[in-house]
């Protein structure tokens, strides 16, 4: 496996709840920080959250308070639970790993392909 794999998008109404998973093999996940991104239509790919090795999290402005993000390192797995969706939080989730400085940058590593979440009003 040299990518990570996201899943658990699917299509919820304004308010509701989702959990994604980000699932990684150990050469691209142990010992780095894995982070979630989006990209909504016709827009550019954006910085949701982060969490370091050890646990340190990081986390867009607009997902503080609503997001968290999570990881099992035995299970070498990363969740982003998403609460109080909105529908301006409609875009394609990805999950990438790598040196925290880039995933806070924006940037990874190693990507995973894209799992889709829609927000209905």
């Amino acid at each position: 496996q040299v990518q990570p794999v996201a899943s658990g998008g699917g299509l919820v109404q304004a308010g509701g709840s989702l959990r994604l998973s980000c699932t990684a093999s150990q050469e691209i996940f142990d010992g780095y920080a894995v982070g979630w991104f989006r990209q909504p239509p016709g827009k550019d790919r954006e910085f949701v959250a982060a969490i370091q090795w050890f646990g340190r999290t990081f986390y867009a402005d607009f997902a503080e308070g609503r997001f968290t993000i999570t990881r099992d390192n035995k299970k070498r797995t990363v969740d982003l639970q998403m609460n109080s969706l909105k529908p301006e939080d409609t875009a394609s989730y990805f999950c990438g790993s790598g040196p925290v400085n880039e995933i806070t940058r924006n940037n990874a590593n190693h990507w995973g392909q894209g799992t889709q979440v829609t927000v209905s009003s």
